[in-house]
């Protein structure tokens, strides 16, 4: 059929729009196709930017990953030239410490008026004093360290608070101030030394603080928990200091009657090292107060069903001097290189009616002692002797040696936890310098009578 034979105006215009849609659609096509292609050379170049962009990217991650393990490298490095001085540190500034402490109480003896003997004392008080802010000072930087780590036992809670309180009664009596105790007789899965040392901080902080009225430490029983509360009727503390006050150096108003050196140092270390220690136990550590209506400390620990013996330094806490004892005639072998030491030792035994004899290394020891003729009632060594020999070495080459067991302490400024397992494992008592005169004196006494 030809455009002649079409007469209808309708039907042209009908095909006529069917030819015009097909043509707009071949265009779209047309279109459609050239915009797929547009975004196929977009997409195209967006990816080679991101990876660009990614290979940067790695680059610079291995480049960090690379300083960072310089990083670590030497902060591990640091960290063991910080470890082995600490260790250093304790021994180095205990020993002349321990030197003058010993040497005081020497002293102590010879007076014979009053007045010598409070001036006496008032230096003993003060050696005290210096040697418990060491002491914090050393701990602060061996829990920063990590060089002290929790040796976790089943620990009771009685034992610990009747030694605190020998030392810290006298104190609290002295300003006026009645410290009493209601505990119940549990355990907690602690470090017996590290939860000492927290308690005792929080209890020597609640007597510094307490003008009036007296201190009170007790025991709750909570579920699996036991919360140990030191209870104050102290000045208080505000409430947008409770936080603050476990900062290092934060200090409150002192109680009015705070003026002598037994109360603490002073430096506002206390709480800071309760907090280092509690974290360290995986503990908590809580306090509720109020201006003007005291204080309440709390620890709270897990409990633990099996009683742990006291051992160690702890347990010459809990020893008694019997009354009429004495160590005269008494045969003692002093193992310590340390001038001072030993110097503070002999005047120390020749003041108590000892028999001793000195030796500074292992071979001296040995030489020392004679199984026939001279045989020690009691051992007293250090652990760094001279030539680099070491006092448990020493002890034990000693015990092989002697015909019967003698009685040992090891008292020395290295308080790892590798010495003290060392004097467990050879049975032999281990005590911290600087030593008090009248807790050796204790302790040896202790020693002879057993083994006698």
């Amino acid at each position: 059929m030809s455009l002649s034979d079409i007469d209808d105006a309708a039907r042209l215009k009908k095909i006529n729009a069917a030819l015009v849609d097909r043509v707009e659609q071949a265009m779209d096509q047309q279109r459609n196709a050239f915009s797929l292609f547009q975004t196929a050379i977009s997409l195209e170049g967006q990816i080679r930017r991101r990876t660009d962009e990614l290979t940067s990217a790695l680059r610079r991650l291995e480049e960090t990953n690379i300083e960072l393990a310089r990083q670590k490298d030497i902060s591990e490095r640091a960290n063991r030239s910080k470890t082995e001085f600490l260790a250093a540190a304790s021994h180095d500034i205990l020993q002349p410490l321990n030197a003058a402490q010993l040497t005081i109480s020497s002293l102590h003896e010879l007076q014979v008026s009053d007045q010598a003997r409070a001036m006496v004392n008032q230096v003993e008080r003060s050696l005290d004093t210096m040697n418990e802010l060491l002491r914090t000072l050393l701990d602060i930087s061996r829990l920063d360290a990590g060089v002290t780590t929790p040796r976790f036992t089943s620990v009771p809670i009685p034992p610990i608070l009747d030694s605190l309180l020998s030392d810290l009664r006298p104190i609290a009596e002295k300003k006026g101030l009645r410290l009493r105790v209601a505990v119940t007789n549990d355990c907690v899965y602690t470090d017996r030394v590290m939860l000492r040392r927290a308690l005792q901080n929080l209890i020597a902080n609640a007597i510094r603080y307490t003008d009036s009225g007296g201190v009170l430490i007790g025991t709750r029983r909570r579920g699996d928990d036991i919360s140990i509360e030191v209870i104050d009727t102290g000045s208080g503390i505000p409430e947008d200091q409770l936080e603050k006050i476990f900062e290092e150096f934060h200090r409150g108003p002192l109680s009015r009657g705070d003026g002598n050196a037994d109360t603490g140092t002073g430096l506002g270390l206390g709480l800071a090292i309760v907090r280092r220690l509690v974290t360290a136990l995986k503990h908590d550590v809580s306090v509720r107060s109020s201006p003007g209506h005291g204080s309440v400390f709390r620890i709270k620990a897990k409990r633990s069903e099996a009683p742990a013996e006291p051992t160690g330094a702890e347990r010459t806490k809990l020893i008694a001097t019997p009354v009429n004892a004495s160590l005269k005639g008494k045969k003692i072998l002093v193992i310590e290189n340390d001038p001072a030491v030993l110097e503070a030792m002999e005047g120390l035994l020749a003041t108590w009616g000892c028999i001793y004899r000195i030796a500074r290394s292992c071979d001296q020891t040995l030489e020392a002692v004679d199984a026939v003729s001279w045989v020690p009632d009691l051992i007293i060594a250090d652990h760094h002797l001279d030539f680099g020999d070491l006092g448990t070495s020493t002890l034990e080459k000693l015990f092989e040696l002697l015909p019967s067991r003698v009685p040992a302490i090891l008292a020395t400024a290295d308080a790892s936890q590798g010495v003290i397992d060392r004097a467990r494992e050879l049975g032999v008592e281990h005590l911290t310098k600087p030593v008090k005169p009248a807790q050796l004196r204790a302790l040896a006494t202790h020693l002879i009578n057993k083994a006698g």
